[in-house]
This record gives C-alpha cells, sequence and structure tokens, in this order.
C-alpha cells in the first residue's frame, strides 16, 4: 500500500520574543516530525516541537548558507514525499523577505500539499515594542517595508538604491531590514533621493528580545547609531513617527514589566492548555540531516 503524501507547513516564528507566536504556529510544531528552522529561531521556540522531531538548521547569516536554497527546497520534497509532516519555520512572516514564495512555489510544482502559517513580522513588531508607531495621525499615513540586502556598489546595488529612492520619496515612514552592513550607504541614497537630514530615524538589533538594542536620532547620524552594535539583525526606521520613541519607549517598557510582574498571560499559557504537559521541559536538540 502506498503511503500518502505528508504536508509542508512554512511557518512563521514571529520576531524572537514567545509571547508572538501565533497558536496556529505552535499547533504545527507540536506535530511536526521534521523542522527546518532559520538561524534566528530562538531555543524557547524550539522546545515547543514534539520530543522525537528532527530539527534541522539552514539558517543564512551574513552570507553564509548552511544549505542553498535549491537544497533546502529539495529535502522539503523528499521529506513529503515520505508521507511525513514537515514544518519550514522561519523568522517573521513567510511571505515577508523570509523566500517563503519561492519554497510555496517549489513545493506545488512538486505536487506537495503546502500551507502557510503567517507569522508576526519584525518590521511591524519591533518599532512597536521601541515605541515607534509606523503610522499616526498628522505625522504618517503610509509606510513602506525594503531591505538594504544588496545594497552594494555597483550596477546591481545602483539598481536597488534606485527603487528606495523611489520609497522615499513615496512613503511616510520607511522600515529597512538587513541593514546592517550598509549605513553609510543607505544614508547616501535617502539624503540623495531629497530627505532632510534631521529626518527622524532609529535603529532596533534584536527587536521583542531581552537584549534589544535600540538608538534613535536623525538621518544623517544614522552610521553612528549603528555603531558598536553586536551581530543580530539590525532594523532601521526612517521618518517622524521615530521621534515618539522618546516619549513612549519608556512608558511601553513599563507597561511590559507591571503585566509580567501581575500574572499576565503567556504564549505558554494560551495556546493550548490542554498540551502542556507535552510540550513541558522538551529539551533543545538539532541535527543536521
Amino acid at each position: 500500500m502506498t503511503k500518502p503524501l505528508g504536508i509542508v507547513s512554512l511557518v512563521g516564528a514571529g520576531p524572537g520574543d514567545p509571547d508572538l507566536l501565533t497558536r496556529g504556529a505552535a499547533r504545527r510544531l507540536r506535530r511536526a516530525e521534521v523542522v527546518y528552522y532559520d538561524a534566528l529561531i530562538p531555543p524557547s521556540v524550539l522546545r515547543l516541537c514534539r520530543k522525537n522531531a528532527r530539527l534541522v538548521p539552514v539558517g543564512k547569516r551574513r552570507g553564509y548558507a548552511t544549505l542553498r536554497q535549491e537544497a533546502i527546497e529539495a529535502r522539503l520534497v523528499r521529506d513529503a514525499r515520505k508521507g511525513l509532516r514537515v514544518v519550514r519555520l522561519k523568522g517573521g512572516d513567510p511571505f515577508v523577505f523570509g523566500r517563503g514564495g519561492e519554497e510555496a512555489l517549489a513545493l506545488q510544482r512538486a505536487g506537495i500539499v503546502v500551507e502557510v502559517i503567517p507569522g508576526v513580522s519584525s518590521g511591524i513588531a519591533a518599532p512597536a515594542r521601541a515605541g515607534i508607531p509606523l503610522t499616526h495621525r498628522g505625522l504618517s499615513s503610509s509606510a513602506a517595508f525594503v531591505t538594504a540586502h544588496d545594497l552594494l556598489d555597483g550596477s546591481e546595488g545602483d539598481a536597488v538604491a534606485a527603487r528606495l529612492s523611489h520609497l522615499a520619496r513615496g512613503a511616510d515612514t520607511l522600515v529597512i531590514f538587513m541593514a546592517g552592513a550598509h549605513l553609510a550607504r543607505l544614508t547616501a541614497v535617502l539624503l540623495t533621493a531629497g530627505l532632510d537630514r534631521s529626518t527622524p530615524a532609529a535603529t532596533i538589533e534584536n527587536g521583542t528580545l531581552p537584549g534589544a538594542r535600540v538608538r534613535h536620532g536623525r538621518l544623517e547620524e544614522l552610521e553612528s547609531l549603528g555603531a558598536g552594535r553586536g551581530d543580530g539583525p539590525l532594523l532601521v526606521v526612517v521618518g517622524r513617527t521615530a521621534a515618539l520613541a522618546g516619549d513612549l519607549a519608556g512608558p511601553l517598557a513599563a507597561g511590559a514589566r507591571l503585566a509580567a510582574e501581575t500574572g499576565a498571560e503567556t504564549a505558554t499559557d494560551t495556546v493550548a492548555p490542554q498540551d502542556a504537559a507535552e510540550t513541558a521541559a522538551i529539551p533543545f536538540r538539532r541535527t543536521g540531516r
């Protein structure tokens, strides 16, 4: 008897804080037999996986990839054809700078059942935790999400710079992913596009996590705002709402502490109480196969 095909779930893990993981994501992790996960997934999220799940790191950090994209897609197809329940676990949302669309198309072409579980994007969550609304009446009625990953010297980088300049002239708030290595060029591109040197700006490293590092100032200071940072992901916000962090960051942080001290619900309280015993005290482990 032929074993039925498995299913692949493209799951968004959110920005890092386990409290921002969706219930749907937690359910898929508890059921998965194989989990291919990105580099920025915290151990606290991986501990939701079942005890005998095979955990495979396939992340990419600063240009180094554990597996090429084509190899990841081939393994997803292979395991699904074995009848396994597979999770492809991605930071943030799978379809926001996560190559989830590429994987969904590859699986569909191979005849594999695939679903997507959206996640909270760091482009929304990290600024919110830092006290930066992306839209605000009278200050910003639009926001654009863009990556600076390919903002390099040369013709390819020039094309990226041209698109960024276009967005800078059209959006009130810019949310720029993967900008850490390109802050000087990013500043030059935005100034050339016509933004004022005094435009409020902020850098957010490890947004939503306990070690988050937030610095805010002016666009002309962007490179210095990123100085001395660690190796965590860096998000840049440029626009007038970035200045609100000075008023909101402290009160929001105090509110979060008070909520924690008074026993506010956590993700593990609300995800699926009936499965608490199943997910408790599961050791973190990874494999390479």
